[in-house]
């Protein structure tokens, strides 16, 4: 939004820069905490919370801070606020307590932990933006009520694709198209990768060898379709989306989509592997109006009747206090649920799973996620892949076969699975009779 500039730079001038809490502190928190410090006017980064000391420290130091204190209440960090001290902490209740924090960016990607900061961060009032694709695409729809019941943003955030495609999309119905296709473009697509062989990828940009191994096997890109789905109504064409291979230019691909097909569902999400510009998002739209539609000729963009808009580029953190800006100043989420789960990531057996297994979550070797649609996977039970970090395989299931939650054991006393069930009744889901998910919620 071209308008934060000017707005950030009046907080500044007021010497009121908006107070941020930022939640972890792994390879997108250290460069989102240097992007606040040194590139953002008119914001703060007052405290970081994460479960190593020496991590949140290192983010601070990375940026050129050198002195920080570290604390373990709410008051003390209040009192670090009031002497302009950043703050470090293992606790996350402290920075959703402390009054002055006007606002919570998640960046954890663990869906347990990340549901408990952010209805603690909502209770005491504050904004909510996730850098956590997996809650979202999980409990989204119940922690945006929570949000909206307590008057705060719950947001997903500029720079991912999500809310880059959102951004887009908001433009493309603003200037009267009408979207059929939302898409990401993906380099690589293969559902056997694990963490060993994304071992040397990790290594080599200094991230996590299960996240780098959720981008490569479609967990990740499933989850982001999912919000995108979730905050447009739009739908997938099938189980784990079309996911055409496509080496041309994403303006020569409206070819490969059936039009009529396309209008009959109302709106899709998918992806295309190998296409150009990559990285990058797009979305095809139609327009009803003749005389428009020679303009639209006229400007280059063809004769129809799809038209492409892409965007050659998501640049992640660099984006994210954009997303804050939006929610603090002018209460406007990046991307949102608009009503219940439309498409989620289902968990799918990346190898041949046997009883006794223990599911390793996301990005692991055992399994990965497809999306579906949510009628579509709750009429076969389908385990979210939310879910699945921590359950214990209780039946055969072949590899690429989907997981049903009779072919597991879902741990005891998790938070998410009893926001799974509120989510389910509030949003008129009928829960499957033998739920374990259900059967936690009544115990809870």
């Amino acid at each position: 939004m071209v308008i934060l500039d000017k707005a950030l730079a009046q907080r500044e001038a007021q010497g009121r820069p908006i107070r941020i809490g930022l939640v972890g502190a792994g390879f997108m928190g250290r460069g989102l905490a240097n992007q606040i410090i040194n590139s953002v006017r008119g914001m703060e980064l007052v405290a970081i919370s994460n479960r190593r000391l020496d991590v949140a420290r290192r983010a601070y130091n990375a940026a050129g801070v050198s002195e920080v204190e570290v604390v373990d209440t709410a008051g003390a960090l209040e009192r670090a606020m009031s002497r302009r001290r950043p703050a470090i902490t293992e606790d996350a209740a402290v920075l959703c307590e402390a009054g002055g924090i006007e606002a919570i960016v998640e960046v954890t990607g663990a869906v347990e932990f990340g549901a408990r900061v952010v209805l603690d961060a909502i209770r005491h009032g504050k904004h909510v933006v996730l850098m956590n694709a997996e809650l979202d695409g999980t409990a989204g729809p119940i922690l945006r009520r929570y949000a909206d019941r307590a008057g705060v943003v719950l947001s997903a955030c500029d720079g991912d694709q999500p809310g880059v495609q959102m951004n887009l999309y908001r433009f493309v119905t603003s200037i009267g198209l009408t979207p059929l296709l939302i898409g990401n473009i993906k380099g690589l697509h293969d559902p056997r990768r694990n963490p060993t062989t994304q071992q040397g990828f990790a290594e080599r940009w200094g991230q996590k060898p299960t996240m780098v191994t959720s981008f490569a096997d479609g967990t990740k890109i499933s989850f982001e379709q999912a919000i995108v789905a979730n905050a447009t109504g739009f739908r997938v064409a099938r189980r784990g989306m079309l996911g055409y291979d496509w080496q041309g230019h994403v303006d020569d691909a409206t070819s490969l989509y059936d039009l009529d097909q396309l209008r009959e569902w109302g709106g899709i999400v998918d992806y295309l592997v190998g296409a150009k510009p990559n990285p990058g998002i797009f979305l095809y739209a139609l327009h009803d109006d003749h005389k428009q539609r020679h303009y639209l000729e006229l400007y280059k963009l063809g004769k129809g009747p799809l038209y492409s808009f892409y965007i050659p580029y998501h640049l992640c953190h660099f984006e994210v206090p954009l997303s804050l800006a939006r929610a603090v100043l002018f209460h406007d989420a990046v991307a949102a649920p608009i009503g219940g789960i439309r498409v989620e990531a289902v968990t799918t057996a990346k190898v041949d799973l046997r009883p006794g297994d223990v599911i390793d979550g996301l990005g692991g070797y055992l399994t990965y996620g497809q999306a579906e649609n949510a009628e579509s996977a709750r009429a076969a039970d389908l385990l979210p892949m939310g879910l699945a970090d921590g359950c214990r395989v209780v039946r055969p299931v072949p590899q690429d076969a989907v997981v049903t939650h009779d072919d597991v054991e879902i741990p005891e006393g998790r938070l998410i699975d009893r926001l799974r069930a509120e989510q389910d009744v509030v949003f008129g889901v009928k829960l499957p009779s033998a739920s374990v998910t259900s059967r936690g919620f009544e115990q809870s």
